[in-house]
């Protein structure tokens, strides 16, 4: 009967702990990168998942969010543009009585532009709440909701009190996207070279 060297033992030995090890790298990095994602996206993980049917599906989705929000140039707000945008959202409020559908629809326009002046892309929806969903994830759920209430308004479905919650949730949104740009890092006069004699 032949019996295998002592030394091809020892090589198997080494070859399935190296394998072992690396399996479980593999599962120890996978297991990281979920709960990054999970932090990272909050609710937006669950319901990615959900709708995905699954976690591997759904983190796949959410890597491409991300690396697809890396290549744009998000840009906060100058204090100017900022303030512009404040005082178009206090009018819209104030027209609410009078008009609360056409207020939703007015508000949906008002946080395209601002998410446009951001740079944001402007496709379909579901492709803006994804991108938002990156930068944004604590509200983009806002966002679906007042875009579920507003297509509703469209087809005359949804009542004054819907219509309120949807500007209410488009006001959570519009907050947050409203990042103002620091007025002193823009004020700050460019450093002088000291002057010798």
């Amino acid at each position: 009967m032949n019996t295998p060297p002592l030394q091809w033992i020892l090589v198997a030995g080494v070859v399935v702990i190296a394998l072992l090890a690396l399996a479980a790298w593999f599962f120890s990095q996978k297991k990281k990168q979920s709960a990054r994602l999970q932090q990272r996206f909050g609710s937006e993980y669950g319901r990615t998942v959900g709708e995905l049917g699954g976690r591997a599906k759904a983190e796949l989705e959410l890597k491409a969010r991300e690396k697809r929000v890396e290549k744009l140039t998000i840009v906060p707000l100058a204090p100017a543009e900022a303030a512009r945008f404040s005082q178009a959202w206090n009018a819209l409020q104030a027209r609410f009585v009078d008009n609360p559908k056409g207020v939703v629809l007015q508000a949906d326009q008002l946080v395209r532009e601002l998410m446009l002046k951001r740079g944001y892309p402007m496709g379909d929806f579901e492709r803006r709440a994804a991108d938002i969903s990156v930068d944004h994830p604590t509200v983009v759920e806002h966002y679906r909701a007042a875009q579920t209430i507003a297509a509703r308004a469209e087809r005359g479905e949804a009542n004054t009190e819907e219509l309120r919650k949807a500007v209410v949730h488009y006001r959570v949104l519009f907050d947050d996207m409203l990042e103002v740009r620091d007025a002193k890092q823009d004020a700050l006069p460019a450093k002088q070279m000291p002057v010798h004699a």
